[in-house]
């Protein structure tokens, strides 16, 4: 589509990373919404759509610069973005999130859906640690995510039946019924979303190369893990923090946890199948894994209820404030590091 080599003015890196996440935000929304109302217009289940068409449009972004970027043979930018979005899903988003309101946590969440997050994590370092991650890898992480988001996709299914049960009525939202469109319509928005999303993701990839490779003189890994990862997923920061101030703490970590399995396994599964990741930075498997399995093990820790197990925990304020302090720091030494300057 564009040559990604191809040096370009360094105002016009900034409209392409700066107009393609606002861009990429736009057409993602309309792109999910479409989809939603497509589906219930064919009769498809409230489930499907909203484990299924939501789940997939709130990582729509995510998946669009990965499997481009690995197409550029962008390895770094590939994998820094999947992953950076999954450490700034739980370190900042969560972290933000408790700061605003703790948050409570279901022991479903600490004894199934943690280990889960670590089994996956798990699986990725194996993956990558020989630094160089085949067709046959991806393939694995599809294989995976094929088995694993079924299951949490019961998982969340059965959370919600239990907030039914213990919700009172005054507590209920009635949801109202969108008002209805002519399909013909939606299904235009559908295709201008997907198209929009897929060239406005391009131009971001492009923007963040040429501004890391030719302006700041930093790996594009560096732009992943950064600017892209942070952007990508400021929607969904936004809309946490809106469900913390609501109390609806499950939806807040529900989200994350089924955004990051989808990052881990479905994003990177595709891009590495679609183009092998070659030549990628080490720090990815000594820094950036280990640092996603250490706030997987947090989430965990912190949401267990110490005295009663098998009661619900909770993330306090102070907790939020050391997720988002250990993000802080994180930064800062992948920043040094990437730019040269770290001492050791």
């Amino acid at each position: 589509m564009f040559d990604l080599n191809q040096n370009i003015p360094l105002v016009l890196s900034l409209v392409f990373i700066i107009g393609g996440l606002v861009a990429l935000s736009w057409s993602a929304d309309r792109f999910v919404d479409s989809s939603a109302r497509l589906a219930r217009a064919f009769g498809v289940s409230p489930l499907i759509v909203g484990m299924v068409i939501i789940g997939f449009g709130t990582s729509a972004p995510e998946l669009a610069i990965s499997v481009l970027s690995s197409l550029a043979h962008e390895s770094n930018l590939s994998l820094g973005n999947a992953y950076g979005s999954c450490t700034f899903n739980i370190a900042a988003i969560l972290g933000l999130s408790a700061l605003v309101w703790p948050l409570k946590v279901k022991p479903a969440v600490t004894f199934f859906a943690v280990p889960l997050l670590l089994g996956v994590t798990a699986l990725s370092y194996v993956l990558v640690r020989d630094m160089d991650f085949a067709r046959c890898n991806g393939v694995i992480l599809l294989a995976a995510f094929a088995v694993i988001m079924p299951l949490y996709c019961w998982f969340d299914q059965m959370k919600g039946k239990d907030r039914k049960k213990e919700a009172s009525p005054a507590a209920v939202e009635v949801a109202v019924p969108a008002r209805p469109r002519p399909a013909l319509k939606d299904f235009v928005l559908l295709v201008v979303g997907l198209v929009l999303l897929v060239v406005s993701s391009h131009l971001l990839v492009w923007g963040c190369v040429d501004f890391a490779r030719d302006i700041l003189h930093v790996s594009p890994l560096l732009i992943g893990l950064t600017i892209v990862a942070a952007g990508t997923s400021l929607p969904e920061l936004a809309s946490a923090i809106a469900s913390a101030r609501r109390h609806q703490h499950e939806f807040v970590i529900g989200n994350i946890i089924g955004s990051n399995l989808f990052n881990t396994l479905g994003v990177v599964g595709l891009a590495g199948t679609i183009s092998p990741f070659r030549d990628f930075s080490p720090y990815i498997v000594s820094r950036d894994l280990p640092v996603m399995a250490l706030l997987s093990l947090a989430l965990g820790f912190f949401g267990l209820n110490w005295r009663k197990p098998l009661a619900s925990g909770r993330i306090s304020r102070g907790e939020g404030a050391i997720w988002v302090a250990v993000f802080a720091v994180y930064w800062v030494v992948m920043i040094l590091q990437e730019t040269g300057h770290w001492p050791w």
